[in-house]
């Protein structure tokens, strides 16, 4: 029996936005500065997306300052050993595949995210994923500067992403295989032996599509940020618009809420569909 458990990244498995661990720092972008909101009123102005209105102005950024080679992977790849991870997630991996091998389960792990994807494949836990799905750029064939966004994930895109997952298309590009008709029972990766986790808003579609068709989601918060009103708050509308299956702490370690809920979900698909 195969499953597939599909995280978030920024929030879910990671404090905070990726790009503002090291990357944005070396660009003179602290986080009271004003790109976040520049980003915003660019955004409104253009009438744009604003995934791809953030991967443009932070390019525009590198440009403006002459850094470049920040942006390139090699440089991407360095800034994400800085991003701080949550409790447990480095040992998260190995434990959770020991638990499903035992269950008779053939677990992969993917990512759909909108952070960048070469950041995320610096971390220490890239290697565990059969595939990150991450925003990602053009590079000048002569210069190797980022030209223009090649990938950009938001929060209806990953719906397309977790289709992909489910077909086992692994790739971005092939919008022909996607498309064709496939028998549920003939998927790699049907949606009932999905697991989704993510942390908010931008995962609300993606929660709210698998819940739908009979697999499970995960809400997942920073416990360090509980005590805020905004994540009571987000947590408690995730909850009464019956988003996500589980509300959870974002920790990893053998024996937590999450450690245990997750052992649950992948008995409960093997006692259904084992």
């Amino acid at each position: 029996m195969q499953c597939a458990l599909v995280y978030d990244f920024d929030g879910t498995l990671a404090r905070g936005n990726c790009a503002e661990h090291g990357l944005m720092p070396t660009l003179g972008l602290s986080e009271n500065s004003d790109f976040w909101p520049e980003v915003n009123r660019k955004n409104f102005e253009r009438d744009g997306d604003e995934i791809l209105t953030y991967l443009g102005e932070l390019a525009k950024r590198a440009r403006d300052v002459g850094m470049h080679d920040e942006l390139t992977p090699d440089r991407l790849r360095v800034h994400g050993q800085s991003i701080p991870l949550f409790p447990g997630v480095e040992g998260w991996f190995d434990a959770i595949n020991r638990f499903a091998s035992d269950q008779g389960i053939a677990l992969s792990h993917y990512i759909v995210s909108s952070g960048l994807e070469e950041m995320i494949r610096g971390t220490p836990v890239a290697k565990h994923f059969k595939k990150i799905f991450g925003c990602r750029y053009h590079y000048d064939e002569t210069t190797g500067h980022a030209k223009w966004p090649a990938v950009a994930i938001d929060y209806t895109t990953k719906t397309q992403y977790l289709f992909r997952i489910n077909k086992g298309i692994e790739n971005s590009w092939d919008n022909v295989t996607i498309n064709k008709y496939l028998e549920p029972l003939e998927r790699p990766f049907p949606f009932d032996h999905v697991i989704y986790i993510g942390d908010g808003d931008t995962d609300i579609p993606a929660m709210k599509m698998v819940k739908a068709q009979g697999g499970c989601s995960i809400a997942v918060f920073d416990g360090e940020k509980w005590g805020e009103q905004t994540t009571q708050e987000k947590i408690e509308k995730l909850i009464s618009e019956e988003r996500a299956n589980y509300v959870v702490q974002g920790d990893y370690s053998t024996g937590s809420q999450l450690d245990v809920t997750v052992r649950g979900i992948l008995r409960l698909y093997k006692r259904k569909y084992g």
